[in-house]
């Protein structure tokens, strides 16, 4: 993409990386005149700004010079300094060779020329400055004249070797030089014979000479590798030799890579300094190359420039950017983060209307439809160094770390190919919950859950967790209820002995048990009859008739009273077996005993009701208890006692409810205890829980207790939640416990923590085997997988994932044309079917029942289905629904013939090959059905017999692509262009295809595309001109 554009006939030169603002300086250049023939020269300072949208470039400082320039170089010596910008050196004719200081030229103060000198016999056409020591400049000149000035002492260059050496060979130009970018003292020369020349300026001396055997280099320019060492690169100029050489000095006979895709001489070179892999060139066939010197391969390019590029070069400071000064006076700067153009020229269209418009918009501009067509220029298909991380860290399913970075040793002293290490590390961040959780998954394995509560009891530090802990305990006993009373502090041992206490404190005090006697002959009794009992003969029971028919002695006797007052109405009552009425005299006078007696005599119904008044007049502490004990409303105890008393409520529930509703009405205890306690009895709450087995209900009340969960609330609450499970698969069996959603959530939360610390095995064993809740199948498909070798001999659970075909888009109702997937007609039955990947619900409709074949597809499905492999069937495309349209396929075994030559295609017999060609893969099998789709539409709206001839040749020549899909020789991106294209025929947009087909053709190899492309443009530009 083009950054900047200034019009110039200079050379250039980029100011270095520690300067900002980025300058870019140039200098007129003698090799070129302009139309005045003016031989002045001129050095100019521009500031870069990329904030600016504008193409133009800020001019900071000019200068008039005595001379035209063959060569610039900015150099940082004196930088360093307060408001220094480096020094610029710049070559000329005759030998002369200016210094200048950049920031006297900018400021437009002091004399900006520090030096002149004129030493070299001929032009100055190579310079470069020490990287290592930026005082040291080496120039180049004709005759294999080298120069090393240091400008602390320009009075005496240093010239490497001896006179001796130049006489020995021809004299030559120096046509670039170069410093090592590693070791300070060695300085390379290239010369138009095609040879370099590499200098030990410690020795003085030429250490090497590097040369192409084929007598046809002529050395245009040479760089040096930025990392290693012992490797440089050299261009060739002559058209009949057009490439790049890599020599590495270790093996200096001959070069390592050769790169050719220059069809002319080659002008310039530049290794880029923040990736040694990118190397730009640019050469008389007017294009500019970016080269990956890994691959060999062309990663970026630019659109055939007007005139030829003389020099290219990278930005020091941005490394994306570069800059190319061409003959035609125009020096630009690109971005290799390629961009359409259209922007741009958007921009200068608008640009020009400003200037037209007299205050009123002007009509929009119509283009034609090749230039519309957007000239895109991708960017470099490899993210350069700069954008690559050096290291980097990412976290990993199941707790691991992976990390890599760039290795310790120098990248110059690393061997080629440079293996790159990844580390996969585990990280456990709560070792504490590992601890717990093991000790937790050992006690259910060992079943050993009892002395598990107890270790639990006895840590436990808040009395509210120990109690806890001890209600969980007693659900894994026998006779839970009777513990849960203890629990709660009611004991019937206990019990007996105050009750047995507080009589003993009665008979103290005087008072005569009546019921002593009739203990004493009741007990008498009882051991009589335990004896009777045991004589079964007929005579022992007629003895015993006979002494119980014996009326004792000395009797008290009794009256009945038949007075007038209660009592004899009583009596009378009595005497005729009027219970009821009787009862309720008894309770007029508040005689309840007599009351109740008589009640229990007259049936139960009687004594319930007999209770129910008595209840409702006795205003007693303890008669609600009564109430409740005796009526067995357990639901209206649970709302109505105070929650003071949810001890003895739930002592109530456990000694009183029957089983089957106990579970129910302490749950409803529990919630009554978290709603209307002000969350003052939470916990207590939880108590009712357990009693009852609800899981689901403990889990709730402690996420409320929980808003924020941590690692160790969970493990907590795990360890509660697994001890109750077990209690209840004790008492229902394993079948009779299923998790609620709550529940669920919970251990699937769990599961993950475990996992993210490297626990997979246990976390699996959390996971409930029979949950239809897709997060659980999820994880348990994670964890399986991510066990690896662990999980040998297990059966995989299901997967629980949508299958989607790969390399097939699923597109918008909105956006796209309904578009349905049909089997192949060579496809075996027995294969489960691939999922359809668009079920459409559009009610546009295309014809549903059309009579004929499509003309340019009859002769290729008449033969195909007349050819089948023995034991295929033929596969049933998919039913299709009420307002659904069909499929291209079906649709075209239907479509109307039109009238002319096309029917007789018919006739014609596929060759041999195209029988026996391979089944297209289900990922490009969409593309099939786009294409031949878009061929039937534009049949369908084809007039003119010349169109449809075009359709019928471009349906034969599609097979060409076909058959590479089948072989699998399309490179990817070429495949995710066509893919592309045909998203943009399914929308409807052929204009759109168009343009991508534009810019698949651009980036991709001639051969490679040549037998299909062209013919799908065809197709395209029908269907943009038919509007289908």
């Amino acid at each position: 993409m083009k950054l900047k554009e200034l019009e110039r006939q200079a050379v250039q030169v980029w100011s270095p990386a520690s300067q900002y603002p980025v300058y870019l300086a140039t200098g007129t250049s003698a090799q070129q005149l302009d139309a005045s023939f003016s031989t002045n020269g001129t050095l100019e300072i521009f500031e870069v700004d990329f904030r600016d949208p504008s193409l133009d470039l800020k001019r900071k400082g000019v200068l008039s010079a005595s001379s035209r320039f063959h060569k610039l170089i900015w150099g940082s010596f004196g930088s360093g300094l307060l408001e220094a910008s480096g020094v610029i050196a710049g070559g000329g004719d005759n030998g002369m060779l200016t210094l200048y200081n950049v920031t006297h030229v900018l400021s437009s103060g002091k004399e900006p020329v520090i030096a002149q000198r004129q030493k070299h016999s001929g032009a100055v056409r190579a310079l470069d400055f020490n990287p290592f020591q930026g005082n040291l400049l080496a120039s180049g000149a004709n005759d294999s004249e080298i120069f090393i000035w240091d400008l602390n002492n320009l009075s005496v260059p240093m010239t490497p070797g001896s006179k001796s050496q130049y006489r020995e060979q021809p004299l030559e130009d120096i046509k670039a030089l170069s410093w090592n970018r590693q070791v300070q003292h060695i300085l390379s020369s290239a010369h138009p014979s095609g040879k370099a020349v590499v200098w030990d300026l410690r020795k003085n001396e030429p250490i090497i000479k590097v040369s192409d055997h084929s007598n046809r280099m002529h050395c245009s320019g040479l760089a040096w590798h930025p990392d290693i060492a012992t490797q440089l690169v050299l261009c060739s100029e002559d058209d009949r030799l057009p490439v790049i050489q890599l020599w590495d000095l270790r093996f200096a006979s001959s070069p390592l890579k050769v790169l050719e895709s220059h069809s002319r001489g080659i002008l310039s070179v530049s290794w880029s300094q923040a990736d040694a892999e990118l190397l730009l060139s640019s050469a008389k066939d007017s294009q500019i190359l970016c080269w990956n010197l890994g691959s060999s391969e062309v990663v970026y390019k630019l659109p055939m420039l007007s005139s030829w590029c003389f020099d290219v070069q990278w930005c020091p400071r941005d490394p994306l950017v570069f800059s190319a000064a061409s003959f035609d006076g125009w020096i630009n700067l690109y971005s290799v983060m390629g961009r359409s153009w259209e922007v741009q020229q958007m921009r200068q269209a608008d640009k020009i209307s400003s200037s037209f418009s007299k205050g009123q918009p002007l009509p929009p501009l119509q283009v034609p439809e090749q230039v519309a067509q957007a000239s895109l220029i991708p960017p470099l298909k490899k993210p350069p160094k700069w954008m690559r991380r050096p290291a980097g860290v990412s976290f990993a399913f199941g707790g691991k770390l992976v990390t890599f970075g760039l290795p310790s040793t120098p990248v110059h002293q690393v061997p080629q190919p440079c293996l790159r290490l990844v580390f996969i590390s585990q990280v456990t961040t709560e070792p504490e919950l590992l601890a717990q959780s093991a000790e937790l998954q050992e006690a259910l394995g060992s079943g050993n859950l009892l002395n598990y509560c107890q270790n639990k009891i006895h840590q436990a530090s808040l009395q509210s967790e120990k109690m806890l802990w001890q209600f969980l305990k007693v659900t894994l006993e026998k006779d839970a209820r009777m513990k849960f009373l203890k629990l709660l502090g009611y004991s019937k041992d206990e019990l007996q002995k105050k009750v047995a206490t507080w009589l003993r404190s009665d008979l103290r005090l005087g008072e005569i048990p009546q019921s002593k006697g009739d203990d004493l002959n009741s007990n008498r009794q009882q051991a009589f009859s335990i004896q009777t009992s045991k004589h079964t003969t007929w005579e022992a029971s007629v003895s015993s008739d006979f002494f119980d028919e014996l009326i004792p002695q000395n009797m008290t006797l009794w009256e009945i009273p038949i007075t007038e007052d209660t009592e004899g109405l009583l009596s009378r009552a009595l005497l005729l077996g009027e219970l009821g009425p009787a009862v309720e005299l008894c309770l007029k006078e508040e005689r309840f005993a007599d009351a109740i007696i008589l009640a229990q005599a007259g049936g139960s119904d009687l004594l319930k009701q007999a209770q129910e008044r008595y209840l409702a007049k006795k205003k007693t502490g303890i008669a609600p208890l009564l109430a409740c004990i005796i009526q067995k409303n357990w639901k209206d105890m649970v709302h109505a006692c105070s929650l003071k008393n949810w001890r003895e409520a739930l002592a109530l529930l456990l000694t009183y409810s029957e089983p089957e509703k106990f579970p129910e009405l302490c749950d409803r205890l529990g919630t009554r205890m978290e709603q209307e306690s002000g969350w003052a009895l939470t916990s207590e709450a939880r108590l009712c829980y357990v009693c009852s087995g609800s899981v689901e209900r403990l889990v709730e009340c402690w996420a409320k207790c929980q808003p924020a969960s941590s690692p160790m609330a969970l493990q907590d609450l795990m360890e509660k939640v697994m001890v109750l499970n077990r209690s209840l698969e004790l008492l229902r069996g394993p079948d009779g416990v299923s998790p609620g959603p709550a529940t669920t959530y919970r251990i699937t939360q769990y599961a993950n923590l475990l996992a993210a610390q490297g626990s997979l095995a246990t976390a699996m064993s959390y996971l409930p085997s029979d949950c239809a809740q897709l997060p659980v199948q999820q994880l348990r498909d994670r964890l399986f997988h991510a066990q690896g070798s662990g999980v040998l001999g297990q059966q995989s659970p299901p997967f629980p994932f949508p299958r989607v075909v790969v390399g097939a888009t699923p597109y918008s109702q909105e956006t796209s044309s309904p578009r349905l997937k049909f089997q192949s007609s060579h496809q075996v039955p027995i294969l489960p079917p691939r999922p359809r990947i668009f079920t459409p619900q559009s009610s546009l409709m295309m014809p549903l029942t059309p009579s004929h074949p499509s003309p340019y597809q009859g002769s290729r499905m008449q033969n195909t289905s007349d050819y089948r492999p023995s034991g295929v069937q033929e596969a049933q495309p998919l039913p299709l629904g009420p307002g659904v349209r069909p499929g291209p396929q079906d649709s075209l075994k239907n479509a109307p013939v039109p009238k002319g030559n096309l029917q007789r295609k018919k006739q014609c017999q596929q060759p041999l090959d195209k029988i026996n060609r391979k089944e297209l893969p289900p990922e490009h099998q969409s593309l099939k059905i786009s294409f031949e789709a878009l061929l039937q539409r534009c049949s369908l709206s084809a007039t003119d017999l010349k169109t449809k001839r075009k359709l019928d040749e471009a349906a034969q020549r599609l097979e060409c692509l076909y058959d590479k899909l089948c072989e699998g020789t399309l490179s990817p991106p070429v495949l995710a262009g066509l893919h592309e294209i045909a998203r943009c025929v399914d929308a409807g947009s052929p204009e759109q295809g168009l343009a991508m087909h534009a810019q698949v053709v651009g980036c991709s190899s001639f051969s490679e595309v040549s037998s299909f492309m062209p013919v799908l443009k065809s197709v395209l530009t029908i269907a943009h001109k038919l509007r289908v």
